[in-house]
């Protein structure tokens, strides 16, 4: 499959990949939750020192939202989304 074609299928509108980005991130924090709140459980009482203090937490807390948050996670919603519209579509008709 070629890159135009592949970009084509996986086109949504801008407002579109914004609620599938807030739908990307929530997604995220949920899958994360124990992993935040082992951070806010660090962070909790300290002002600047939380970045060296907490530097382990938030890294494991960056990871996993990372695993959560990238492009192709988003890609792949994307591609989703476009073929529950066509199937959506082709019902209408």
């Amino acid at each position: 499959m070629g890159y135009v074609q592949e970009a084509r299928e996986n086109h949504v509108k801008k407002k579109v990949e914004e609620a599938l980005r807030s739908k990307m991130k929530v997604k995220a924090l949920k899958e994360c939750d124990q992993l935040a709140a082992k951070y806010a459980e660090c962070a909790t009482g300290k002002t600047i020192s939380v970045i060296w203090q907490c530097r382990s937490q938030a890294k494991e807390l960056n990871d996993c939202l990372h695993q959560f948050t990238n492009d192709s996670v988003l890609e792949e919603m994307k591609k989703q989304y476009t073929l529950q519209q066509d199937a959506q579509g082709s019902l209408r008709t």
